[in-house]
């Protein structure tokens, strides 16, 4: 997502850091299967402009199969109303906004918030929150597509079916041929009616469906019966299918990350990524994120099992079915609100907000090779623990990093930054 600030904050500008990583580490240069390793470089922080004007906030990155980078964004307009809007990247600068949808009633919530996909051939796919008849943690999925890059959208579609009054979000698109494919936090357990205490379940679910290009509805599949109230869901396709990573949620309050894989023409049952055993009766409002290539696959998250706060990374060689044990990331406060890349040379980037005293957080990046070494983090820019700070979010074209977050302020801002891709040796 972006927003429309003729200039990044000047607490980027004096941030002109330089990491110079590698792969191999302990191993001799080499990675676990014995490839020769690749040299990755991170460039300078280079500001951009943002094209996302005051109050702009929960920013979103997406890069099209043609490597074209797209930035989303919630800005305010006119008293009470809200614009989902979004810019192209030409060069080294960004479009002029373009506007998805503009209306009185979405959702606008720091954590749960819209995104867009492009399809490729200048089709793309864009979801955001409506809000229902009455105000709070009542609301629907509205997911519309365009086939001409953005200058006309369709009549927007619900992917839920289910007509109750309750909250659904925390979405993640992806493509299925020709469709879109949407996974969301489903509420309708908390309907009233729906049983459990006071008529409540408070349960939410994990649930799947396709969109067709002209809006039909594919089948849908509840994924998990049980999950984390409102933490991010997020998906990345492997070379075997989409691998979906959420928040769980036992009966004994056990709150760990797990993931559910499309395998053989069927979704598997969830299995838990790590065992943290973090026992909290609430949402941490925390999810993972996960990036995938071939039968590589990463996920990062958040945790304060044993009443410490982590951010750890674990590895899959097989899609996504079984994984390595996590990694340390952190600097010993971390905030959270993760996100992660694969890079080329099959390098994990993450990044995260670590707290540097009070309120104050920085957004901080760190790679860890193939063969599982960490560099030392880099800090990107000051930012704050706050809610209003958002969910920072990355993307690559393969030869920059795009980074995109919230300053917080009166009013916010959506930020936006790039680090050159170093060529591999």
């Amino acid at each position: 997502m972006t927003r429309l600030i003729p200039i990044v904050r000047a607490s980027l500008i004096s941030l002109l850091l330089i990491a110079t990583v590698s792969c191999g580490g302990s191993e001799g240069g080499r990675a676990p299967d014995g490839a020769p390793s690749t040299t990755v470089s991170l460039g300078a922080v280079d500001p951009m402009r943002s094209p996302a004007g005051p109050g702009s906030a929960e920013s979103n990155l997406a890069v099209d199969p043609d490597g074209t980078v797209y930035l989303s964004w919630l800005e305010p307009t006119t008293e009470g109303r809200h614009a989902l809007r979004f810019a192209v990247l030409d060069q080294a600068d960004w479009s002029a906004p373009r506007t998805i949808v503009e209306r009185e009633d979405q959702f606008v919530n720091w954590a749960d918030f819209p995104s867009m996909l492009p399809l490729g051939g200048g089709r793309l796919a864009a979801f955001w929150l409506q809000r229902g008849a009455s105000r709070g943690a009542i609301y629907d999925i509205r997911l519309t597509q365009s086939a001409d890059g953005g200058a006309t959208w369709s009549e927007a579609v619900t992917p839920h079916r289910d007509g109750t009054a309750s909250e659904h979000g925390f979405v993640s698109l992806w493509p299925v041929g020709d469709s879109v494919a949407a996974v969301w936090l489903d509420g309708r357990k908390y309907a009233p009616g729906s049983g459990g205490e006071h008529g409540l379940a408070n349960e939410m679910t994990l649930v799947t469906t396709t969109i067709a290009p002209d809006g039909g509805l594919g089948v849908e599949h509840t994924l998990d019966v049980r999950t984390c109230d409102c933490c991010q869901t997020d998906v990345a396709m492997t070379g075997r299918g989409p691998l979906v990573v959420y928040r769980d949620r036992t009966a004994d309050e056990i709150r760990d990350i797990a993931a559910v894989r499309f395998a053989d023409g069927a979704w598997t049952a969830p299995s838990t990524v790590a065992d943290d055993g973090w026992e909290i009766a609430a949402c941490p409002v925390n999810g993972p994120a996960v990036a995938a290539g071939g039968d590589s696959a990463v996920v990062v998250w958040f945790t304060g099992a044993q009443d410490t706060s982590r951010v750890l990374l674990a590895r899959s060689t097989d899609a996504g079915a079984t994984w390595s044990e996590p990694l340390r990331l952190d600097g010993g406060s971390p905030v959270g609100r993760v996100d992660v890349l694969l890079l080329a040379d099959g390098s994990a980037l993450a990044s995260w907000l670590e707290r540097m005293g009070g309120e104050e957080a920085a957004l901080q990046l760190r790679r860890v090779s193939a063969a599982g070494v960490a560099d030392a983090p880099v800090t990107v820019a000051r930012s704050g623990a706050a809610r209003s700070s958002g969910f920072p979010r990355m993307a690559t074209d393969g030869r920059w990093l795009y980074l995109t977050w919230t300053e917080p302020g009166t009013p916010s801002g959506v930020s936006v930054a790039r680090m050159a891709l170093g060529a591999g040796r």
